[in-house]
């Protein structure tokens, strides 16, 4: 109807192809149709059956029933959507298809330009693969993105054996998700892995994350609906169910020996939290040290706290500014968010510290100091804040260092860091554009192999560091320098 060649849908009943719900919708409008010659009717069971009522993403190959208002993978018992799948794998893979998608790519060769690099005096395609959006999921997409990115934490997914879900019959053939599987069977961690595998394999179509998005709503009840979320919470969540998934048994194998086992992340590297450490905890945990002070009687207590990511306010002296170029008066600087996050503050009347010398809560002053700081740094600028009826967000540009940002002076016990251990690289900024949390859209810029990309969903692009410097960023991700042998301090 509207010749869209994005997200078709193939209606199961009748075989008629219209878009998707992430379109515009005209295969939910081929379903209500369908419905009106059934209002007056006592609906028996033959009539059910010509409801229209299922379709089949041609793209991802899932199952969808509009009455469900859900995706399905039930299959009949004579397996026929599973046919209806490899029916269309096999066009997938017919001459027929591969003529077509020659002539396609003669068609976008102008728009492809784009997509290409030269290297050395060669021309390369972008190797780069972006994510479809399976209806306000930005949130996700950035945070997959911008971990994809994180080498060492991507390798270590990518590298776990392939966990086969189904059996018999189907073994070997492409895996998809059944509900008659039950949720003991649903691995985040395998859906994760695949989709860090599908995102640097060079392909110029997008990859659709749906069986990860399945799973996330299976797990993570927060995030079902298609409704825009933070992708910070959901950047938390994210690590914190792969932190439990990797505590538990793989292939037989506890995950905690598979980790044990990886020579790149010794125990020296590791921070517990919430039981044994794991991939997640070696790369981005690290340690504070909260230090309180009776005002009254001067008793101190310390308490370390372990840490995935540092949530860091942004001064209220710069909060009003707008613009990078409108800005009077002092630029707000990331060492700005750090100084305030861990500059000695006197805890407020709401705050009052139970003193146990005085048995009493009193007044008293908190600091905080970075006991050990992680392999990959994540810092989140705080830039939603509640007001008294609706959450507010700070638009204000905050400069970060693109290289070399030094946390040194923020450890607890400095003299015992090496020269370089406190240098960090940034490879990956969120950015959150619009004014709400409910709303708005997420993108991420991206270093890899020394090119930086801005990951728009399904679209990728080359970039520059002068576009990513400019960027009002939400979440910052830093990686460790690596010491080079006999090489000076930058």
């Amino acid at each position: 109807v509207c010749r869209s060649n994005k997200s078709p849908w193939v209606c199961l009943t009748c075989s008629s192809v219209h878009c998707g719900r992430y379109v515009n919708g005209h295969a939910k409008k081929h379903y209500e149709d369908a419905q009106i010659p059934m209002t007056n009717h006592k609906k028996t069971e033959k009539q059910e059956k010509v409801q229209h009522t299922v379709c089949m993403d041609c793209s991802s190959y899932s199952t969808y029933c509009y009455r469900c208002d859900d995706f399905v993978v039930n299959d009949t018992k004579l397996g026929l959507v599973q046919k209806v799948r490899e029916h269309l794998q096999n066009l997938e893979n017919s001459a027929f298809t591969s003529d077509r998608h020659r002539k396609r790519k003669l068609l976008e060769n102008s728009s492809l330009n784009s997509k290409l690099l030269k290297v050395n005096g060669s021309t390369t395609a972008l190797c780069a693969t972006g994510l479809r959006n399976l209806g306000n999921t930005c949130f996700m997409n950035a945070i997959l993105q911008s971990l994809s990115n994180i080498q060492q934490f991507c390798c270590y997914f990518k590298e776990l054996p392939a966990v086969e879900l189904r059996n018999g019959k189907t073994a070997g053939r492409r895996t998809y998700h059944t509900r008659s599987q039950g949720d003991n069977n649903v691995s985040l961690v395998e859906e994760f892995r695949k989709t860090l595998c599908a995102l640097w394999q060079g392909s110029q179509t997008a990859f659709s994350p749906e069986s990860l998005f399945y799973v996330v709503w299976k797990i993570m009840p927060n995030f079902r609906g298609y409704q825009q979320q933070d992708a910070h919470e959901f950047m938390r969540y994210l690590l914190d169910h792969l932190h439990l998934e990797l505590q538990g048994g793989f292939n037989g194998v506890s995950r905690s020996v598979v980790l044990q086992e990886n020579s790149n992340l010794s125990a020296s590297n590791k921070c517990c939290i919430n039981g044994a450490s794991t991939v997640v905890t070696a790369i981005f945990g690290g340690i504070l040290q909260n230090e309180v002070n009776c005002l009254i009687c001067g008793t101190e207590s310390r308490k370390f706290d372990p840490f995935l990511d540092l949530s860091l306010d942004i001064p209220s002296q710069f909060r009003n500014k707008r613009t990078k170029n409108q800005e009077s008066g002092p630029m707000c600087t990331l060492r700005d968010c750090l100084r305030s996050f861990t500059d000695l503050e006197e805890l407020d009347e709401t705050e009052l510290y139970m003193c146990h010398k005085c048995k009493k809560k009193q007044k008293s002053t908190k600091k905080f100091w970075i006991q050990k700081l992680p392999k990959v740094l994540c810092l989140h600028l705080k830039r939603f804040h509640w007001t008294a009826y609706l959450r507010n967000k700070v638009d204000t540009y905050v400069e970060f260092p693109l290289r070399g940002l030094d946390m040194k002076c923020y450890l607890l016990e400095p003299e015992n860091s090496g020269p370089e251990s406190c240098l960090y690289d940034l490879v990956a900024v969120v950015v959150h554009h619009g004014s709400g949390v409910g709303s708005g859209h997420y993108t991420a810029y991206a270093a890899h192999e020394g090119r930086w990309f801005h990951f728009n969903d399904s679209t990728v692009t080359l970039t520059d560091e002068e576009t990513v410097g400019k960027a009002k960023a939400y979440i910052l991700f830093y990686v460790e320098r690596q010491a080079k042998p006999g090489a000076e301090k930058l």
